[in-house]
């Protein structure tokens, strides 16, 4: 449910599917159970995002709403103090046959882990993403890959629910934003995004204090994982034709060694991608015996997305993401074959 913009790049909803979603949410009946879905190994803009809409939901009156995400229900350090964390439930114990499944920042069903057949369980299914990978997914899909983060599309659904903002639903909300514009550092900061960030921190939100928590607090155990994974951090100037490519990896005995969580990891690519001879960045992390999350980045001279997509993943042409499978130097490879037979095409 996109228009197509010239040259038939996705233009975003159109009315049709920002009026189907509309009534999706007015015309639920006064006992409907909600259940709002994120990605696996949520980031800012996941929680954020489906935490700002809940909280948004809770205004317009719906009592039975649940949120979640697939896999251990261990929220992020960072975000554990957002408002609306007390709307989430274990994998386990969400809705088995909602009124209304609503899903946050995911590309793919495949995403959504063990929840995705909560698409075929419940009533109607609803999209809400800035992905332009986004495989279409969902009966009414909302998918504007011009917005900077998952969280403007949901800003928007809840202006034209009549939703009106205040501190704790604008937190969440905020978090997406800052967190997915990299602290409005990105290419995708526009003066769209700072008009709306604006927007929200006149409902009273401190944006330092939120900043603080999310970019400049991390354990002292963490310090010392990130040293040493940057230390073996590997530079390839001739790959990405010529372009150049910074990799680095973390594996379980890393965290093990050092006492720290998983998603301790997920800012660990900012420190890479600073490399000044390299425009592809790349940080891949071991979640099972033979599993890596891979997360790429680029500084525009090199579309990332394509490298994922073709490596069975998504994300955007600055940051894209996929699953790799098998042995570290095979994962590393095939990211490296992708870049050189011109599956990433440079971008001007």
């Amino acid at each position: 449910m996109t228009e197509a913009a010239a040259g038939g790049a996705p233009a975003g909803p159109t009315e049709t599917a920002w009026a189907a979603a509309v009534a999706a949410v007015r015309d639920l009946p006064a006992d409907a159970r909600v259940l709002l879905i994120c990605h696996v190994n949520p980031d800012g803009d996941a929680l954020g995002s489906m935490l700002g809409f809940g909280l948004g939901l809770r205004r317009l009156g719906v009592r039975d709403l649940q949120a979640t995400f697939p896999g251990p229900p261990e929220v992020p350090e960072p975000f554990r103090w957002m408002p609306g964390v007390d709307l989430l439930v274990p994998q386990d114990d969400a809705y088995p046959a909602p009124d209304l499944v609503i899903c946050f920042d995911a590309a793919s069903e495949s995403r959504l882990g063990d929840l995705a057949d909560r698409l075929d369980t419940a009533g109607t299914s609803l999209v809400l993403d800035h992905h332009a990978s986004n495989s279409g997914f969902g009966r009414i899909s909302l998918v504007d890959p011009h917005a900077a983060a998952t969280s403007v599309v949901a800003l928007e659904l809840l202006d034209r629910l009549g939703v009106t903002l205040d501190a704790d639903i604008a937190t969440g909300l905020y978090v997406a934003l800052t967190t997915d514009t990299g602290s409005f550092r990105f290419e995708a900061t526009t003066p769209a995004v700072h008009e709306t960030a604006a927007r929200l921190i006149a409902t009273g939100i401190r944006p330092g204090d939120i900043s603080r928590r999310i970019f400049d607090t991390r354990p002292f155990g963490a310090v010392r994982l990130f040293g040493e994974v940057l230390g073996r951090a590997t530079l390839e100037p001739a790959a990405a034709a010529g372009h150049g490519l910074v990799w680095t990896y973390a594996t379980r005995d890393d965290l093990v060694r050092h006492d720290q969580p998983a998603y301790v990891l997920e800012a660990l690519i900012d420190s890479v991608r600073c490399t000044a001879e390299a425009d592809v960045s790349c940080v891949v992390k071991q979640s099972g015996e033979a599993e890596w999350a891979v997360s790429l980045r680029s500084k525009g001279a090199v579309d990332v997305s394509r490298v994922a997509v073709a490596l069975g993943g998504g994300g955007h042409r600055f940051a894209a993401g996929f699953t790799g499978r098998g042995a570290l130097d095979e994962v590393v490879g095939r990211i490296r074959a992708e870049l050189a037979t011109g599956a990433v095409t440079p971008v001007a």
